[in-house]
């Protein structure tokens, strides 16, 4: 006589919805993972500007005038990533686009915001 043992249907769809729990939880987390990190780069691209905007003002008395173009010529040419929105004798708005988030700096003493220059 010969036994044949393996699993049965009710097993096999156990394991299975097990493994598609899983994969929707590793999913989630990878999805979470990527707009950290866009957002962390973003708010890392404008921090990285900063000296070369303090710089731009201390070299010309105010920040008008100020773009990208000029911070990366004269003091940082590793800056990247960034738009100079509006740029007043004193003040400025700079903002960071990375994986469709927008982070702000509206000024020298503001923080890094998702809140739009005003």
């Amino acid at each position: 006589m010969r036994s044949e043992q393996g699993f049965t249907l009710v097993e096999l769809l156990v394991v299975l919805v097990i493994m598609a729990i899983l994969l929707a939880v590793a999913v989630g987390f990878q999805a979470g993972a990527s707009e950290r990190a866009a957002d962390a780069t973003a708010r890392a691209n404008i921090r990285t500007a900063v000296p070369a905007i303090e710089a731009y003002r201390s070299d010309a008395g105010m920040y008008a005038g100020m773009t990208v173009a000029a911070l990366q010529a004269a003091y940082s040419p590793g800056i990247a990533g960034i738009t100079v929105v509006s740029a007043s004798a004193a003040d400025y708005c700079v903002t960071a686009t990375v994986g469709g988030a927008a982070w702000y700096k509206a000024g020298p003493d503001a923080p890094i915001t998702q809140t739009a220059c005003s």
